[in-house]
């Protein structure tokens, strides 16, 4: 079972700078550790650690800010190995009690942050936990209470907004260490944080007869988005959006088809691709032109020709050649019954 997490339900928007916490505690599941902890910034994955006592920094500016800060990776190493395991033990007993559910694979996720824009200084922070892969609880930062996110979910609430110091610690984590962190972690992050690289762009068509490609590959971050307009307005009906896919040296690729099936060529000149990146204003446009698009059809050149001319001939020789022993062994046959009626 897993949560389901849609950041767009926070209102995160396309270029502010976010710290997430990912937490999984699972019961009945083996070979996998029972706690599992994920910290990333802007969607680079930071820290990792579970109660196997494990624990993995990922980045090199991390790695730099914590051999600055070393009572910060202890910190953390403290919560993943022993406070967090705990807490988050606690809570799943206390939910498996209340569904009367005695035994089996149970997994209570949780993840929580802060959102900064950095322009503005607007700092929004964010939690929901997530119970056996549905939604279950999301915070309400202003007022510290706990929303129920499935029916399932209501006796719940009551339970947890009874613990007054869990909901103030949340408060302060959401409104004070979190944004506080982040404006810390991006400070040393800075050169891959706010790293930008554009796509290459290129218009593909596998047949005549099949949609026109649009791909986008080489650009960083995967914040982005690749669309196909028509006179200046974005198409959302024949256009089939691909995933963001990552690229072997860490940039990405995406890709969105064009159904042209009932397009007249006359108009496709009214067609163009757009992509743009989160934080760079200006947009890559390219335009529906027959000559931009590549394709699997090859021409054949003189050598194509002279290569298929000498295989029609030797076709022929063989042919021949195969008629020719035909013949010998049919005129044999025939000397050969001669021979034996006389």
């Amino acid at each position: 079972p897993k949560l389901e997490v849609t950041l767009c339900c926070y209102g995160l928007e396309v270029g502010n700078k976010i710290d997430i916490h990912f937490m999984t505690i699972s019961t009945g599941i083996p070979n996998l550790p029972e706690f599992v902890a994920t910290l990333e910034v802007d969607e680079l994955l930071m820290v990792s650690c579970d109660s196997n006592k494990r624990l993995d920094v990922k980045q090199d500016w991390a790695k730099k800010f914590f051999i600055d800060h070393p009572e910060r990776l202890e910190r953390y190493r403290q919560q993943c190995f022993h406070f967090l395991p705990n807490f988050f033990k606690s809570d799943t007993h206390s939910l498996m009690s209340l569904y009367n559910q005695t035994g089996g694979v149970h997994v209570l996720q949780e993840v929580n942050g802060v959102e900064w824009d950095d322009e503005t200084e607007e700092v929004k922070g964010f939690s929901q936990f997530g119970y056996d892969g549905e939604d279950l609880l999301e915070l309400d930062p202003k007022t510290s209470t706990w929303i129920a996110l499935r029916p399932e979910a209501v006796i719940a609430k009551p339970i947890w907004e009874d613990d007054k110091e869990l909901g103030k610690e949340f408060k302060i984590f959401l409104t004070q260490i979190f944004p506080e962190q982040l404006k810390q972690y991006v400070k040393y992050g800075r050169s891959s944080l706010l790293r930008t690289e554009l796509p290459s762009v290129s218009l593909l068509q596998k047949t005549p007869s099949s949609p026109v490609s649009c791909l986008a590959t080489g650009f960083y971050p995967h914040r982005a988005s690749l669309v196909w307009r028509k006179d200046g307005e974005e198409l959302h009906e024949e256009v089939d959006h691909g995933e963001i896919l990552p690229n072997h040296d860490g940039t990405f690729q995406m890709s969105v088809d064009l159904n042209l099936s009932s397009v007249t060529p006359e108009d496709w000149t009214r067609y163009d691709c757009v992509f743009q990146l989160s934080g760079v204003k200006e947009e890559i446009i390219t335009k529906l032109e027959k000559d931009r698009i590549r394709t699997n059809k090859v021409k054949p050149n003189n050598m194509t020709v002279l290569v298929t001319a000498a295989v029609v001939v030797l076709a022929l020789i063989l042919i021949g050649a195969a008629g020719f022993i035909v013949y010998k062994k049919k005129r044999g046959e025939r000397e050969k019954g001669k021979i034996s009626l006389l």
